[in-house]
């Protein structure tokens, strides 16, 4: 075989496998998406489950990739939502974990979304003794993600939500708007015009941010824990 047909077929391969992982990853995101936002809470736990299971099958499917671990993680985190405090406990340790290697691996995952959503762990949930809470490692993550993708719904929005939470309301206002005007991914564009209603939110009334009752809902769960 002729080199120059060996290095078209090595790049045919690597070009075959980029799609597959990333419609995989995309079907993923989509189901994701339809849980969180669709499904009522009643029925979340068991598509979380069953949802999990498909990320774990893509992480088999091609290992050493950072999609599948990112996706593990974001399953994981906010199936934790539902969860009571030890068992959340243990799976925001363990979406942490998942992140950390994705970024390893690739630190441009996600266009940035695993540092938007380490980021989002990290300011979230209470800080030692109870979990790994940490603002400057959280400011840190989202300036990461926001240099990879600068313009991006994600980071932007919680970036914004994490400026508000700290008390930096103007700040907050900016990266909000920028949110807004953020481009809709065509082919999620489910997932990005929820977010997009959840900003909308957060510029009209901060008090009744969706964001805000779930930060409420990891807090209460490990303080009840910890009484235990």
């Amino acid at each position: 075989m002729k080199k120059t047909t060996f290095v078209a077929l090595l790049l045919l391969s690597i070009q075959c496998f980029a799609e597959d992982i990333t419609s995989s990853a995309q079907a993923i995101e989509s189901e994701w998406a339809s849980i969180y936002y669709k499904l009522p809470k009643t029925k979340q736990e068991a598509a979380y489950d069953a949802l999990l299971t498909k990320a774990e099958q893509l992480a088999v499917q091609f290992p050493n990739t950072a999609e599948p671990l990112f996706w593990q993680a974001l399953v994981i985190a906010t199936h934790a939502e539902l969860q009571d405090g030890f068992t959340a406990l243990k799976a925001i340790h363990k979406s942490r974990d998942l992140l950390l290697a994705a970024i390893k691996i690739n630190p441009q995952t996600a266009n940035g979304s695993a540092y938007v959503t380490l980021g989002t762990l990290y300011y979230m949930v209470p800080s030692w003794p109870i979990a790994f809470g940490d603002a400057e490692k959280a400011e840190k993550m989202f300036q990461a993600a926001l240099k990879i993708n600068p313009n991006g719904i994600d980071a932007n929005y919680f970036y914004g939500d994490f400026l508000l939470a700290n008390n930096k309301a103007k700040e907050a206002q900016s990266y909000f708007e920028k949110a807004l005007l953020a481009p809709t991914r065509k082919e999620q564009s489910f997932a990005d015009s929820e977010l997009k209603d959840e900003v909308k939110l957060a510029l009209a009334n901060t008090k009744n941010r969706k964001i805000n009752g779930v930060k409420n809902t990891f807090f209460s769960l490990f303080n009840s824990a910890s009484l235990k």
